[in-house]
């Protein structure tokens, strides 16, 4: 899962990206409307938080305009100013839900889970591959009935493999999965990443392998 967060205090922004790092979503994080923009036009992004008191403006003129672009992003508005008028802006303008500052890490989580639980992003709930059961909305894997536990890089690698089941994926686009836009990426780090999970693959029975597709990216295919 990938999201945008923009958010002007950094402090905040720092811990949300850690506190949901562990749970496998890559975060993309800017402090400007404008940069938010040009974000949205280069990535899709599977959700969008946004503050409302931002640098170079009020952080809702950025819901209309990425309307416009035609993107359909499910969008929380972050923000202290919780007084029921200002949610009642926030949702009329295009938001689809709204969170009040402070909360707590877990909260943003189940909301965020709650807005990708509509049906415009219900078009593949589960992704099965061999004897492997991705549910992508949950982050959860299941190996023959059995939970399969990976770090979340890995997870993030595997998700990315198992949508794309059969067909090759581009390097940059397991790279644009696993890491954020901030992150220094070491020439070998994916392939790393992919020789552990094609190990623990192995070891559970999957029924799935991942193949290097050389110079170009990598496929997974079931045995």
């Amino acid at each position: 899962m990938r999201l945008l967060l923009i958010e002007d205090e950094k402090e905040l922004a720092a811990a949300l990206a850690v506190a949901l790092g562990k749970h496998g979503i890559v975060i993309d994080h800017t402090t400007h409307l404008a940069d938010a923009v040009e974000l949205t036009l280069q990535n899709d992004y599977d959700a969008i938080l946004l503050d409302r008191r931002l640098p170079d403006g009020e952080g809702l003129t950025f819901i209309p305009k990425l309307r416009r672009s035609g993107r359909d992003t499910p969008i929380i508005v972050m923000t202290a100013r919780n007084e029921p008028l200002e949610r009642v802006e926030g949702l009329n303008i295009g938001a689809d839900d709204y969170l009040g500052k402070p909360f707590l890490v877990e909260e943003l989580r189940a909301r965020v889970r709650a807005v990708l639980r509509r049906p415009i992003n219900l078009a593949e709930p589960e992704i099965v591959a061999g004897h492997m059961v991705i549910n992508p909305l949950q982050l959860n894997v299941a190996i023959n009935s059995v939970q399969f536990d990976v770090p979340r890089r890995e997870l993030s690698v595997l998700i990315a493999l198992a949508k794309r089941k059969n067909k090759t994926v581009l390097r940059s686009m397991l790279e644009e999965a696993v890491y954020n836009y901030e992150e220094e990426i070491q020439s070998n780090a994916l392939d790393a990443h992919i020789s552990r999970l094609r190990k623990r693959l192995a070891d559970a029975g999957s029924g799935v392998a991942i193949h290097n597709i050389r110079g170009v990216g990598y496929l997974l295919k079931e045995e």
